[in-house]
């Protein structure tokens, strides 16, 4: 047995697990997320990790590896750090087998992930700084609407008439959305037009990484939201590539759990290296 904790911090939340890893089997001992906000990340990831120990009744000492990824390389208290494409690739296996692909939808950025079975990254791509197709994008559409950000797929998928958002540029397409506003275009046909326009720069990525076979897992803060994932599907069909976009309850977690995996490895590794030297 090998407990192992992953720190994912983001931009827009610090995600924390715990594992227990015996073998090829894997199962939780926590689980935490906490949304940024103008916080110290640094500070959330460290009360993050002292959480999930107390949920599973544990110490530091019990922890074999702390593993962090995305910019978690400064926790003071970590063991390691992976690169953030590799742990969303790991993590999203575990929490779908059988995808051959992720798309992780972040704070700043989208990215799509070409995987084997096992998780190994083939090829992938992003979208560039500025582009329309990012979270925090979205919550700031949210907010000017005044619109809860679990409320946006709902308020998507009622939609009868979607205005489309051409600006790539996250700024003007904001500016788009204030003119919508005062011609009178109702908030679920301007949250629907927006995320077909996230859609098709997602869909995308997908089609330049050649993706051709396999679900794909949608990962990151927006995997939840029924209306981009309904978006993405639909682009794919009306472009007829013969995939499933799909989502996990816990595909916020993705980076977090491919973090936790890879240390669960790398341990392993170092210990196999260490018994190999000491027999020497």
């Amino acid at each position: 047995m090998t407990i192992t904790a992953g720190i994912d911090v983001g931009t827009g939340a610090v995600k924390c697990v715990l594992f227990d890893v015996t073998g090829e089997d894997a199962s939780w001992l926590g689980k935490r997320v906490d949304r940024v906000r103008r916080r110290d990340p640094m500070k959330l990831a460290e009360e993050g990790y002292a959480a999930v120990l107390e949920e599973a009744g544990l110490k530091p000492d019990d922890v074999a590896y702390v593993a962090t990824t995305g910019d978690g390389e400064n926790v003071a208290f970590r063991t390691g750090h992976f690169y953030s494409m590799t742990t969303h690739a790991r993590g999203g296996v575990h929490l779908k087998p059988g995808i051959r692909a992720v798309l992780d939808v972040g704070s700043l950025h989208g990215r799509g992930i070409n995987i084997d079975p096992r998780g190994k990254v083939l090829s992938y791509k992003m979208t560039s700084q500025c582009a329309s197709g990012s979270g925090q994008f979205l919550e700031n559409i949210a907010r000017y609407l005044g619109v809860a950000v679990d409320e946006i797929g709902t308020m998507s998928q009622s939609a009868d008439d979607p205005e489309a958002v051409s600006s790539i540029c996250a700024v003007l397409a904001e500016t788009d959305v204030i003119n919508m506003v005062s011609r009178g275009i109702s908030t679920p046909n301007i949250l629907k037009g927006i995320h077909m326009s996230m859609a098709s720069r997602l869909v995308k990525l997908l089609k330049a990484i050649k993706v051709a076979e396999g679900p794909v897992l949608l990962t990151g803060g927006l995997a939840l939201d029924t209306g981009l994932v309904a978006a993405i599907q639909e682009d794919m069909t009306d472009q007829k590539m013969d995939l499933a976009v799909e989502a996990s309850p816990d595909s916020i977690f993705a980076g977090a759990i491919g973090a936790a995996l890879w240390g669960a490895f790398r341990h392993q590794k170092l210990a196999q290296i260490g018994q190999l030297a000491q027999a020497s």
